[in-house]
Parts: structure tokens; C-alpha cells; sequence
């Protein structure tokens, strides 16, 4: 078993940055990537960024240009680097972990609220 652990969602203006962890622990030396969705209130859940542990990265059109994500092996965390944050980016985010085998884990979610 794998378990993810989100920390620094709140609440901003716009314009904004925030940097989101996601802590891993557990069974872990299966994993070969990782990855940041978000759901909005009413919305279906949106791929946000990826990242495996060659290096390459993926992020989501729409967020493009102000997102990045980034990992950090020695302290088992990933970050998702979010700058000129805009009301529309308001969601709860959930970090995702992929295992060799097709297993995925996810996180209980963490709310980021951008105001005009």
C-alpha cells in the first residue's frame, strides 16, 4: 500500500501563487509516476500535471504557462508549483501515485479557493 498526504491548499487572491505537496509513504518502490488532478464544484475531475520518475512532465493546457510540477526523491514529495492562480483554478486538488501493475492511489483531496 502506498499512502499520499496533500498539504498547502487555502484560500488567495488572484494573481496569486500556491505550492501544493504530496507526501508519499508506504510501499513506494513500485511507483513510477505521479500526478495532480482537480475537480470543481459541479465539474467532472481534469488532469492537471503528471510527472514520471525519468524526469518528463506533462501539464494540462489549461494551466500551461503558470503550472509546474516538480519532484523531490530525497524527501518522497512531489509539488505542484501553481503561479497567477485565476478564480477558475478554484477546486479540490488530489494527488495521484501509479504503480507498476495498473494500481493507482490517490489522496483525500485538499481545496484551493482563488477570489477575484
Amino acid at each position: 500500500q502506498v499512502q499520499l498526504a496533500e498539504s498547502g491548499g487555502g484560500t488567495v487572491q488572484a494573481g496569486d501563487s500556491l505550492r501544493l505537496s504530496c507526501t508519499y509513504s508506504g510501499r513506494t518502490f513500485n511507483l513510477y509516476a505521479m500526478g495532480w488532478f482537480r475537480r470543481a464544484s459541479g465539474a467532472e475531475r481534469d488532469d492537471v500535471a503528471r510527472i514520471w520518475w525519468s524526469g518528463t512532465t506533462m501539464i494540462a493546457d489549461s494551466v500551461k504557462g503558470r503550472f509546474s510540477i516538480s519532484r523531490d526523491s530525497a524527501k518522497n514529495t512531489v509539488y505542484l508549483q501553481m503561479d497567477t492562480l485565476k478564480p477558475e483554478d478554484t477546486a479540490i486538488y488530489y494527488c495521484n501515485a501509479y504503480e507498476y501493475g495498473s494500481t493507482e492511489y490517490w489522496g483525500q483531496g485538499i481545496q484551493v479557493t482563488v477570489t477575484p
